[in-house]
């Protein structure tokens, strides 16, 4: 059971790795189309992601904005994933896993592409109440430290 829920934590690691290039490729060809086309050899030295807001096309950083979203809440989802991969996973735990991650994948093309703010904003939340329940199942898994509140 363990590596069943380790599997949706392993599938949101690549998806962020997805984005991280899918963002890459989109914008390289933005910046090489700003002032004589140096790209990244213009760049102003220490440069961020962020000093792009309002200089390259906004449907360009709308994969910047989802790979930073993947740098955030995720982080949570690993750690209530491992706490109750350590702590022996009901089935439960591994349908909230993937219907996270499944969540979070929608959200990330929906961003990448339409980028609707209240339909985003429904993807978010429905993977939020997945992720706030496999929370709660891990403070139970060790607060109580009683395998039977877990096994499913």
């Amino acid at each position: 059971m363990q590596a069943q829920l380790l599997a949706p934590a392993a599938v949101l690691v690549l998806w962020s790795l997805i984005m991280l290039y899918w963002m890459a490729f989109t914008r390289l060809p933005a910046l090489k189309k700003l002032g004589g086309g140096g790209g990244l050899r213009d760049a102003k030295p220490g440069g961020r992601g962020q000093d792009l807001e309002g200089v390259i096309p906004d449907q360009v950083q709308w994969k910047a904005h989802n790979y930073a979203h993947l740098m955030e809440q995720p982080t949570i989802f690993y750690a209530a994933v491992l706490i109750l991969a350590v702590m022996g996973p009901g089935s439960w735990d591994v349908l909230l896993a993937w219907i996270y991650v499944g969540l979070r994948i929608i959200h990330s093309v929906y961003q990448a592409t339409v980028n609707v703010v209240k339909v985003r904003f429904l993807f978010f939340l429905l993977s939020s109440i997945a992720l706030t329940i496999l929370a709660i199942r891990a403070v139970m898994a060790t607060l109580f430290n009683d395998p039977t509140l877990v096994a499913a």
